[in-house]
């Protein structure tokens, strides 16, 4: 049979392996028959199957050691377990270590043939998920070389000119026209800080930041935070309160990114808090973490946007939103921290506020 699928089944019973190929005959399938692991083996790097069927009991290597090999050769690989009773709870310990399922004997045709069935629709699932990955990756890279190219460099060439016309006519006109340059300035000043943003999530590799890991204080980390963006609180007349606890360990880390990531977090808090509110950012010693929250009492994240505010772009589809931003401010945190081996998540109720939860790892001159 020359079919859209292979599937291989590794079995020391010759009626196993003989009643399973009778079983999907006429089906367009490929299937290929071991009768040990060794041969199992040697046939699964020749033949390259998209579906094995491994059991668990046989001479030589064990089936256990089986799956292994496959999932280390190629972790795409769906696997099921065949199995008599007695190890069942070899099957299940099997599937902890990636197998697919299980399917005890002795099993009927129709048992097969489903669970054939729902082996290759994974596998569909998993070619299809590392599919749209790469498109992504290629998405992301057209995306930044024509951001790069098409927008950023006559954006620049724009810039440099309302420079220099601005200062060869700042005599010669009135004070309106002036204003109406330096509006224009700013303007196109934001579209680049935009485009620079949107480049430094397209394009940088963040993980290259492990680089510069260093023993890094979070009360450090947050006064610079708060002090970048205090101007911002100041127009609005809101009050960032630091509750930090004393004698905070050192996280494992790079300054600058981790400083961006909660810069990120107080400037949304403040987008989204009203006039003459307040704002909490502490700090604390969690178990083996530092735990770094981030509290408003603005209008808060519907149900409807939680599951999507660290997505790339997501601005929320609240009406309430004061201002809309780029949506990449919590998707580049998010991608901070998680790189710093942390995880930051999100408490929220409409009208009530957010609260922005992050955990580090505590350093440890180990590692």
């Amino acid at each position: 049979m020359n079919g859209e699928y292979k599937i291989l089944i590794i079995d020391d019973e010759e009626v196993v392996r003989d009643s399973c190929t009778e079983i999907l005959s006429g089906s367009d399938y490929t299937v290929a028959t071991a009768a040990n692991g060794t041969e199992g083996l040697t046939l699964f790097e020749e033949f390259e199957p998209d579906l094995v069927f491994v059991d668990l009991k046989m001479p030589g290597i064990s089936g256990l050691e089986v799956l292994e090999r496959i999932y280390e050769s190629n972790p795409t690989i769906v696997t099921i377990v065949i199995t008599g009773y007695a190890t069942v709870s070899s099957a299940v310990e099997a599937m902890k270590q990636g197998a697919y399922d299980f399917l005890p004997k002795p099993f009927t045709p129709d048992e097969f043939r489903l669970i054939t069935k729902r082996g290759l629709e994974k596998r569909s699932l998993v070619l299809e998920t590392i599919a749209l990955r790469r498109e992504k990756e290629m998405l992301r890279e057209n995306f930044a070389a024509i951001v790069s190219h098409e927008l950023k460099s006559p954006l620049g060439a724009v810039q440099q000119n309302l420079y220099t016309l601005i200062d060869d006519v700042s005599e010669n006109i009135t004070e309106d026209q002036l204003r109406r340059l330096e509006r224009m300035k700013t303007r196109v000043s934001d579209l680049i800080n935009l485009i620079n943003t949107w480049l430094r999530v397209i394009s940088v590799d963040i993980e290259s930041i492990k680089e510069h890991f260093q023993s890094i204080s979070i009360p450090s980390i947050i006064n610079k935070a708060v002090e970048n963006v205090q101007p911002h609180a100041v127009r609005k007349n809101i009050e960032i309160v630091q509750l930090i606890k004393e004698s905070i360990p050192t996280v494992d880390g790079e300054e600058v990114t981790l400083t961006e990531s909660i810069v990120n977090l107080l400037t949304n808090a403040i987008k989204f808090s009203h006039m003459g509110s307040k704002i909490k950012i502490s700090a604390e010693e969690s178990g083996d973490n530092v735990a770094i929250e981030v509290a408003d009492t603005g209008i808060g994240i519907s149900e409807e946007d939680l599951p999507f505010i660290f997505d790339d772009f997501y601005s929320g589809k609240s009406e309430q939103v004061p201002e809309r931003g780029s949506g990449l401010g919590l998707a580049i945190s998010r991608r901070i921290i998680e790189t710093h081996g942390g995880t930051i998540t999100v408490k929220s109720e409409l009208g009530k506020g957010s609260t922005f939860i992050i955990l580090l790892p505590i350093y440890s001159d180990t590692q």
